[in-house]
């Protein structure tokens, strides 16, 4: 069979002094890409990778605007070495035009779109940028009656076969994506190198130390075994938020959770910190101060992304819906038990050893499907031991 050549050739890549990328990116995404990039700069060293990250909840309603520029993403990229610029003002019109015409400035000789929904409208944006570069996109199969999807990919110069689940059956999200840099770029990015990493700063880690002990999870340095209140014997994460609907449990089904917990000799001396998105803070809090719930304590990453993989690495186990908190997980090396619905398999935790997968059982059921008792099944089987 012979050797397929990548849809950007070494010498156009040589040649190149700046590489641009088009993604509607949410943490997930970039637990798993973010080894695609590193690769791609360590090959090519003189290349600067930079990154358009696109809202698409991009909106005129200022209100809105915020949480929205408060992206925990955009920490993150701004701590990796080998992304030299973000585009991370799209979330509203008029920024949007700023950033579109800064990037047209740059007047970029290569620009690939990796986004995988509406296709054709980043092709549109890929070309938009970049007037005369090689422009690369995602190409869905156009029905013969739509005409301008068809004229807009006629303007790529190469493009990636959508992908499905179907398509890629057994495949995990990274090996997918590292796929993606194999075509574009011909680059061989081994399993081992797959792994989500990260690189959490000792500022952070000092915050979090400090946290569990104001928490009352770890005794403070210098304070002996006998002295103030003995700290549970075990740490959960819990997480019911993703930023949709069908893949979130309800805040109360938390609550449930961790008293079922609390009945279980095995869990019944454990200590919980429940993970709430900044605009959702207000209700949990009213929520949970109701509750008067002993041990558990409400966090969220207002300050910096680094908040949250700094505090999950701290923690004995980690329960969480279908969204990066699950990834991030594996990344710092906690055992994991995650929530998901049935339509996406290949985002399941990459590390199969420390990860239990419980899926609701219909194939349209949305999480929330998934009740107390099936996650405390869950808990009487080893998850590495539950730590």
């Amino acid at each position: 069979m012979p050797v397929q050549m990548p849809l950007i050739p070494p010498e156009r890549l040589a040649q190149a002094g700046k590489i641009l990328f088009i993604a509607h990116l949410a943490l997930g995404d970039f637990t798993y890409l973010q080894s695609c990039f590193r690769a791609l700069a360590a090959a090519y060293p003189q290349l600067e990778i930079h990154l358009w990250v696109d809202e698409r909840r991009r909106t005129a309603n200022a209100a809105e605007w915020p949480h929205l520029r408060k992206y925990a993403l955009y920490d993150w990229l701004a701590e990796c070495p080998f992304i030299a610029r973000v585009y991370n003002e799209t979330y509203s019109p008029a920024l949007f035009a700023q950033s579109l015409a800064a990037a047209q400035r740059e007047d970029y000789p290569l620009v690939v779109s990796l986004a995988v929904l509406e296709r054709h409208k980043y092709a549109t944006l890929a070309r938009k940028i970049s007037r005369r570069g090689f422009v690369v996109g995602q190409k869905k199969r156009v029905r013969p009656y739509d005409v301008m999807k068809y004229l807009i990919y006629r303007k790529l110069d190469a493009s990636i076969p959508a992908y499905t689940a179907a398509s890629h059956r057994d495949q995990h999200i990274s090996d997918i994506y590292a796929g993606w840099f194999t075509q574009l770029f011909g680059m061989d990015i081994p399993a081992r190198a797959r792994f989500p990493v990260l690189d959490i700063g000792a500022h952070w880690m000092r915050y979090a130390h400090e946290q569990f002990v104001a928490w009352g999870f770890r005794q403070a340095q210098g304070q002996g075994p006998g002295q103030g209140a003995r700290p549970p014997a075990r740490v959960v994460f819990l997480n019911a938020f993703s930023k949709c609907a069908e893949r979130s449990w309800p805040l109360e089904r938390i609550i449930g959770l961790i008293r079922t917990m609390r009945c279980d000799p095995a869990w019944g001396d454990s200590g919980f910190v429940v993970n709430v998105v900044p605009e959702e803070l207000a209700r949990a809090r009213a929520l949970f101060d109701a509750e008067g719930l002993a041990h558990t304590h409400l966090f969220s990453a207002e300050d910096n992304f680094f908040q949250l993989p700094a505090i999950l690495s701290l923690c004995d186990l980690v329960i969480s819906v279908e969204t990066a908190v699950m990834h991030l997980a594996n990344a710092v090396h906690v055992p994991v038990i995650a929530l998901m619905r049935q339509k996406n398999p290949e985002w399941a935790p990459i590390d199969k050893d420390n990860s239990i997968v419980i899926t609701a059982a219909g194939r349209d059921d949305w999480v929330d499907r998934i009740g107390v008792q099936d996650v405390m099944a869950v808990l009487a089987q080893p998850v590495a031991d539950h730590a």
